[in-house]
């Protein structure tokens, strides 16, 4: 589908800071993120919903899911995470994907009003991709 942003993103068409990529999911950071280092990780092919999703690919997609999460404390120094997934409302990309967000007490998200933020640059963004792309490949061994 070549007017889904996130299946161009997936094929190279437009860039994005990637933290895991196999056969059947890719993740990457969130270019508007709840707070730095969220991350959305996403089946490879466009599946609009998860109810649209094949069963076979259902697990694969939320072990990686599992994965980002307990990467995201020890790669960011976060004391847990948030994972969300939409389905039509408020999804703003018609293309399953699912948010894991780094979490700290106090840290100001409260109930659905969630405020963004945006990364200082590309480097930035490209050092929290790799911090989170690492502790992904430490916790594999």
């Amino acid at each position: 589908m070549t007017d889904c942003v996130f299946c161009r993103i997936i094929a190279g068409e437009v860039p994005a800071h990637f933290v895991l990529a196999d056969e059947g999911v890719v993740a990457f950071l969130d270019a508007r993120p709840l707070f730095k280092g969220h991350v959305l990780v996403m089946p490879r092919g466009h599946h609009e919903t998860l109810a649209d999703l094949p069963v076979p690919e259902v697990g694969p997609l939320f072990e990686r899911v599992r994965q980002v999460s307990a990467a995201l404390p020890v790669a960011l120094g976060a004391q847990g995470s948030f994972v969300a997934l939409n389905n039509i409302v408020s999804q703003s990309v018609p293309h399953l994907h699912v948010h894991v967000v780094p979490r700290t007490r106090g840290d100001g998200l409260r109930g659905f009003f969630w405020p963004r933020q945006k990364y200082t640059d590309d480097a930035e963004a490209a050092d929290y991709a790799r911090r989170i792309s690492d502790a992904l490949a430490m916790a594999a061994r």
